[in-house]
């Protein structure tokens, strides 16, 4: 790995309960091609110079043979398991839950193959190649191992709603360039008036902008937060820990950091287009939009030649 160069996390470990499979694996390109693949080639073209996929360990021997195998001659790969056992020392898992406990228990499975600095997004949204290269600037450049200087691409509420379905999105509030705060929305979706809503975790329902940026899970991270990760879980586990279903999510923990005064971040803008599956009814726009950009001369035909 070059010095310095940033690592890509890619969280991997979701089930497509509302997809109905694994739809980090489903072709979307014209040579079967997921929306994984545009991502790490994305982010290999930024200079970012390894990737970790944190994925459920069932998962392992689909997720090597059906995505890692190609990529291993390109770039260093390495996997971290979600696991709902781990969790720290002295607390146990209720009987009744099932589910991991959320994307920020997903980004410190990877703790231990994280050595510098690093971008976290999901394995099955599609940020676009200016988003990877304002990343990997900002962490090259914009940021250090010590000091909590954070990242976000934000994108407007508007381009990641689903016809399908609600969506969950963190809200953001922004001043002058860097975010104030951000709330994860459940459930968001455009109803008959027109309007968008979405539901807070304390379950108050509210009407919302379209025209705010949301956080879709694409941060750039300096190593020196996970330590500030593993406390932030373990107080969620003290106040959430008997719920079958509650989850900690990253934006909760970079609006408590930011909050604090403890750290930053800095909302990175770009010129890129967010795009997704979150049911099975979006995928043709997908394809029609990966089919687009091709044509455009964005991405080769067959993307790994």
């Amino acid at each position: 790995m070059i010095p310095d160069s940033p690592t890509l996390v890619v969280l991997a470990a979701g089930l497509g309960s509302r997809y109905g499979g694994l739809k980090q694996l489903d072709p979307m390109g014209p040579k079967g091609e997921p929306l994984l693949d545009y991502a790490v080639f994305d982010a290999l073209r930024a200079g970012f110079r390894r990737v970790v996929f944190v994925i459920r360990r069932e998962f392992s021997e689909a997720f090597e043979s059906g995505i890692g195998a190609r990529y291993r001659q390109r770039i260093p790969v390495a996997y971290a398991f979600q696991e709902l056992a781990d969790v720290p020392a002295g607390f146990s898992v209720p009987a009744e839950r099932v589910r991991p406990w959320g994307t920020l228990h997903a980004v410190l499975a990877a703790r231990t193959l994280i050595d510098g600095s690093f971008a976290v997004i999901n394995a099955d949204d599609f940020y676009g190649a200016d988003a990877y290269i304002k990343l990997a600037r900002f962490l090259t450049l914009g940021s250090n191992g010590t000091c909590k200087h954070l990242a976000l691409v934000g994108y407007p509420l508007r381009a990641t709603l689903s016809a399908s379905g609600g969506v969950n999105r963190g809200v953001c509030r922004e001043r002058n360039g860097y975010l104030t705060g951000v709330e994860e929305h459940l459930a968001m979706r455009v109803e008959g008036d027109g309007l968008c809503y979405g539901t807070r975790p304390t379950g108050e329902r509210v009407s919302l902008s379209d025209r705010l940026r949301v956080s879709m899970n694409c941060w750039g991270f300096p190593s020196s937060v996970l330590a500030g990760m593993a406390c932030f879980f373990d107080d969620f586990l003290r106040r959430h820990g008997e719920s079958s279903t509650a989850e900690c999510y990253i934006p909760s923990f970079v609006d408590a950091l930011v909050s604090s005064g403890e750290g930053d971040c800095r909302v990175l803008e770009t010129t890129a287009n967010w795009f997704g599956i979150t049911y099975p009814e979006d995928k043709p726009d997908s394809v029609r939009q990966i089919r687009k950009l091709i044509d455009e001369g964005a991405y080769p035909e067959a993307l790994w030649g």
